[in-house]
């Protein structure tokens, strides 16, 4: 992930106050007055409403890879963000042809250490919805952290305009959340052969072609509301005898009028004439 991927900004130089010349002749009284003045003129209120400074505005302009001094890694992130593009050094020194070795070691130094405090191959548990994954750059870094996700049990990538991510394999994943997405077929999920639970309402799933595809999986709910699938001819019939071993659709359990009838021979109906 970028140095701006977790969503802050970079850091900016604080604005400092220099008194003027008459406010050090001024009365004690005085100086308290333009103290107070100067704090709510010059400083900023936060989101909170409060205009008093908080513990965290010193680290409110730091991405989280900076804050070394608290060993922050990816696998204590719950919510990342990872829409942001490079930085425009970055940019411009990939257009430059990367001249200089010296910097070509030190910035392959720095990839490095990020690539360690990112740590994305322990993170258990994560939730990167709501990206607005609207540039290549954006999609790319988001699927190289999806590959490396080789030990996430709760997953969320709720309304991340997702299209196709049949190239990613979750091998731990157990928990998947893909509501408001653009999927249009069950052959556009990664490979989840451990899922479980599995959310993909409000999507553009049409037909139920590919769902065969789950049948070896520990699978047992799945929710497919608001998705055109949703109305078709004995819906729920088609996908519970595709998905024997599932428990719940669309949160509610299997009735009985769930089970599909004992297919009938032609050989039963017919009459023998002796």
């Amino acid at each position: 992930m970028s140095e701006r991927s977790s969503g802050w900004n970079e850091s900016k130089s604080s604005l400092e106050i220099c008194p003027s010349a008459s406010s050090c002749d001024s009365t004690p009284s005085e100086a308290h007055q333009w103290s107070a003045l100067s704090s709510r003129i010059f400083h900023p209120r936060s989101d909170s409403g409060v205009s008093s400074l908080l513990p965290s505005d010193s680290c409110k302009y730091l991405t989280w890879h900076k804050i070394k001094q608290h060993d922050i890694q990816g696998s204590q992130l719950r919510c990342p963000r990872v829409r942001e593009g490079p930085a425009e050094d970055d940019v411009s020194f990939t257009r430059m042809g990367c001249a200089l070795t010296p910097v070509k070691r030190v910035l392959g130094k720095n990839k490095w250490e990020k690539w360690l405090q990112e740590n994305w191959e322990d993170c258990t548990n994560l939730n990167i919805s709501f990206q607005d994954l609207g540039d290549a750059y954006q999609v790319e870094n988001f699927n190289r952290i999806l590959r490396r996700l080789i030990r996430v049990e709760t997953l969320w990538l709720v309304d991340n305009s997702l299209v196709d991510l049949s190239a990613i394999r979750l091998p731990s994943c157990r928990i998947l959340n893909m509501n408001k997405n653009h999927l249009t077929s069950f052959k556009q999920l990664p490979k989840i052969p451990q899922i479980q639970h599995l959310s993909l309402a409000e999507n553009h799933i049409e037909t139920l072609t590919g769902l065969s595809s789950l049948q070896c999986t520990p699978l047992e709910s799945l929710t497919l509301k608001r998705n055109p699938c949703e109305f078709h001819q004995n819906y729920r019939k088609r996908v519970f005898s595709c998905l024997p071993n599932l428990k719940i659709l669309d949160g509610i359990l299997k009735l009985p009028e769930d089970y599909s009838p004992p297919e009938t021979s032609i050989f039963s109906k017919m009459c023998i004439v002796s």
